[in-house]
């Protein structure tokens, strides 16, 4: 071993843990630790983020498709197939959002008061362990690293003396090789070769005492090392045995496959889809908007007075026994007309499924979802009127208004009774004759 000290300690000249100041690696292993700790508190605040954001995601692009689905032309069994990938979406979104829960209130709480337990500031900086682990090594170290330091000295003098010895043995030699040999410069440069033979003799024996003095000091330096070493591993133990007790749970809250409601969501689709059944669709469909809907065929009527207009415009299915009518006149006792609408009629609404322009809705009628945008109001029409009525539009192409409500018509009747108005808003759109009045 070689080097110079520099107090207690000396310049490292290898790399192994026995030189003099090598146990600095065993003491930032401490700092390490608390810096993984906090490296792995925002590994797992990520993945939360993560998941709270697919979890977001996947609410989002159920509910939004939900609504797509309710109000497109698919119907029956399939329709419901095709929702239940909306409720898998909603269901997974909870399963995700408990996870993100999961992460950051148990497993990144844990840790967080891990490293508060396991690692403690001091005042002055740094951490308290880092400071004792630092001393136990400097305090086991100090006496073997003083003898060192006399080792390194007497070898430095022992070298020197040789060099010296070299040196006037060399004068010497060259002297006798003169020919103008002088006796007593002769004799006077034996004396200093003997003088200095004895000197690096001396300084050699110095040195060999202090070797032997150091390897007696060895066995005490490196168990003192072990000891303060077995130490702070056992400090190391319990930091990995904690990550890997942690990354175990996290693992279990991440595994969702595991989780039971996680396959029983999947098994509620399969079986959903699975039910799917063309057979009933289609029969669904023909008792509810073809040849099998019952009707009310025209029969003679005889003249009466009767304040109630005829509003309907289109087919409606009555939610009663009696089937589906044509006409939805309400006899009601009040002057206030009834209208009824039918999702047969829908095909006069039907969204445009092709693939003629893919960035708009599918399911709006036009691009802003106003139906009469392309339009254009009865040249000349511009009636200010007020509601009678409340009235709420049952189809996207009518108006909403309160009793009191004014707003402008700006088309005539039809035979039907629906005239054409604009709100003060802009809404444009179809409402009942009979339920305003034209404002004197």
């Amino acid at each position: 071993m070689s080097g110079s000290m520099d107090g207690s300690m000396i310049d490292v000249s290898s790399d192994s843990f026995w030189e003099v100041g090598n146990y600095k690696r065993t003491v930032k292993r401490v700092d390490d630790g608390h810096r993984l700790c906090s490296d792995l508190m925002n590994c797992l605040h990520e993945r939360a983020r993560i998941e709270k954001s697919y979890a977001q995601q996947l609410t989002e692009w159920g509910k939004r498709w939900r609504q797509l689905i309710e109000k497109g032309p698919q119907y029956g069994t399939l329709e419901r197939a095709w929702s239940a990938l909306c409720t898998e979406s909603e269901k997974v979104s909870e399963l995700h959002m408990e996870v993100k829960t999961a992460l950051m209130g148990e497993d990144y709480e844990k840790l967080k008061n891990w490293q508060r337990d396991a690692y403690h500031k001091q005042m002055i900086g740094g951490f308290k362990e880092t400071k004792e682990a630092d001393d136990g090594f400097r305090k086991a170290q100090k006496p073997w690293a003083k003898k060192l330091k006399e080792v390194e000295t007497m070898k430095k003098t022992y070298h020197s003396a040789c060099k010296e010895e070299k040196l006037a043995a060399s004068r010497e030699t060259n002297s006798k090789l003169e020919s103008n040999n002088n006796p007593e410069a002769q004799k006077k440069l034996q004396e200093k070769l003997e003088k200095c033979q004895q000197e690096a003799q001396k300084a050699k024996e110095r040195y060999e005492k202090s070797l032997e003095e150091l390897d007696k000091l060895t066995p005490q330096y490196m168990e003192n090392m072990e000891q303060v070493f077995e130490q702070w591993q056992q400090f190391e133990d319990k930091r990995i045995h904690f990550f890997k007790e942690l990354l175990l749970e996290v693992k279990q809250h991440l595994d969702l496959s595991s989780n039971h409601r996680f396959q029983t969501i999947y098994h509620t689709l399969e079986d959903t889809i699975s039910a799917t059944d063309a057979e009933d669709d289609l029969k669904w469909f023909r008792s509810n908007h073809g040849p099998g809907m019952p009707m009310n065929w025209p029969q003679f009527e005889d003249w009466s007075i009767d304040l109630n207009r005829t509003l309907s415009r289109r087919e409606t299915k009555k939610k009663s026994s009696e089937g589906v009518t044509l006409t939805g006149i309400s006899q009601t006792g009040s002057d206030q007309p009834v209208k009824t609408t039918s999702s047969a009629s829908n095909t006069e609404k039907t969204p445009d499924w092709s693939d003629e322009d893919t960035s708009a809705n599918p399911f709006s009628t036009n691009g802003n979802g106003n139906p009469f945008e392309d339009e254009p109001s009865s040249p000349g029409i511009s009636v200010p009127v007020r509601a009678l009525y409340d009235y709420e539009g049952q189809e996207q192409d009518e108006l909403s208004f309160k009793a009191g409500d004014e707003f402008t018509k700006i088309g005539e009747e039809d035979d039907q009774g629906w005239c054409k108005g604009r709100l003060k808003d802009g809404q444009m759109g179809l409402y009942p004759a009979n339920y305003v009045e034209d404002i004197q």
